[in-house]
């Protein structure tokens, strides 16, 4: 794949990460609480997947049982835990918040790449860590009034789908050597299926899956936000360094939010563009590739991506 194929294809990728708001809202519509479209994204993206392996690549479907711990990562405390914060947030605010709360999770990775992986901790680091807390503020309005209609759970739901969402990174980082990115994301999708659907009651509604509407909204969030767009990130990323993806991967919450205003008339004041101005730079900031003379330094830094 040329350079540019790549670049395109890491774009494509988020972007397919960032309409993800689209279907659903669309869900919502039907009475599907939050837990039940984390269900309905894991299970049709499982069923789809293992299918496709079954049929296509069944030597990706080995994994030794002493891995399966990381898949629970991976496929539980992140993908389950963060995506249920994250509809929360569009369910109590709206798409334009929850994605910018969700994108403090490279933040969160810095922090925890630290201690687990003995990283280095710069002072760029720590500035975009003071740049997320103050761009933050600004977008869920406790600045510069301190008045706002959202609530500080609804803020904490929102941080917590950024941090859940940077455990995946960190999870899979410890076996992303030893196997394919299907074989990660599918027994991802798995894991995060066997423990969320037995709680998720979604067998009460099984009539409305013979809805068009659902079944259409059902299958772009398997496919289009989810199997999509991690087939496409992952092939650009083969042909790039990991820091330009990760750059480019910024349209998401782009895409995420020029969606919200359009077409869930989401309302931004002038404020709360300067947070998430402020909350890009964080990102950008943390992403970049570290200078040598760190002011901690360890003896074997070891680079997140």
């Amino acid at each position: 794949m040329s350079e540019r194929l790549s670049y395109l294809s890491v774009i494509l990728g988020a972007a397919c990460w960032g309409v993800i708001g689209v279907f659903v809202n669309y869900l919502y519509k039907w009475s599907f609480t939050p837990w039940q479209v984390v269900g309905i994204r894991v299970f049709v993206s499982a069923l789809i997947l293992f299918s496709f392996l079954l049929i296509f690549r069944p030597q990706l479907l080995k994994v030794r049982l002493r891995d399966i711990p990381y898949f629970i990562g991976t496929g539980i405390i992140s993908i389950a835990f963060f995506n249920y914060c994250f509809f929360s947030v569009i369910e109590q605010a709206n798409l334009s918040l929850a994605v910018v709360l969700l994108y403090t999770g490279p933040v969160f990775v810095t922090l925890i790449s630290r201690v687990v992986f003995k990283e280095a901790l710069t002072i760029k680091k720590w500035a975009a860590l003071a740049i997320m807390v103050v761009g933050c503020a600004f977008t869920v309005g406790l600045l510069p009034s301190a008045e706002t209609a959202i609530t500080l759970l609804t803020v904490l739901t929102g941080l917590a789908s950024g941090f859940f969402y940077s455990l995946y990174t960190i999870f899979s980082k410890f076996i992303g050597h030893r196997y394919h990115s299907l074989t990660i994301t599918a027994y991802s999708m798995l894991l995060g299926t066997l423990f969320v659907l037995p709680t998720s009651a979604l067998w009460e509604k099984a009539d409305l899956f013979i809805k068009p509407q659902v079944i259409i909204n059902a299958a772009g969030l398997a496919l289009i936000s989810t199997i999509f767009a991690y087939l496409l990130y992952t092939a650009g990323l083969k042909g790039m360094e990991s820091s330009k993806a990760a750059m480019l991967a910024t349209i998401e919450p782009v895409v995420g939010i020029a969606i919200g205003v359009l077409f869930f008339r989401d309302v931004l004041t002038a404020w709360q563009g300067l947070g998430i101005v402020l909350l890009f730079s964080s990102i950008l900031l943390t992403i970049q590739r570290q200078p040598s003379n760190s002011f901690i330094q360890t003896k074997s830094p070891r680079s997140l991506n």
